[in-house]
């Protein structure tokens, strides 16, 4: 059977999410940078919308074939809502941390000032 002719299950979009999860908490724990980090959040943030979408139209999907799985969808758009606040205040926080520091590197804001 051909990879391309497969039907695509709900395992393919876990894994997928899976991926991107697991690639943001690397970019968090090895970016030295605020951008790097916050970079690394928003991966979080859509590994987990991807999963939020699969597990609701495939929940509904068992119920009914003619269901459509609006729970999964409508989380993961309040997720993008908080996400694109986040990135907005988390944006203005790292120019104050420029401001402050001379520099984006995480390390510099461990030497606060008293």
């Amino acid at each position: 059977m051909n990879l391309l002719t497969q039907p695509v299950g709900l395992s393919h979009y876990l894994v997928v999410g899976a991926i991107l999860f697991v690639s943001g908490v690397l970019c968090m724990a090895t970016k030295r940078n605020v951008i790097g980090v916050l970079l690394g959040i928003e991966l979080v943030l859509n590994g987990a919308n991807i999963n939020f979408v699969a597990f609701g139209s495939e929940y509904l999907a068992a119920e009914s074939p003619y269901a459509i799985g609006l729970d999964g969808q409508l989380l993961a758009l309040f997720v993008i809502v908080l996400a694109a606040a986040e990135a907005a205040v988390a944006l203005a926080i790292a120019l104050n941390y420029y401001n402050n520091f001379s520099s984006i590197d995480v390390d510099k804001g461990a030497e606060l000032k008293g």
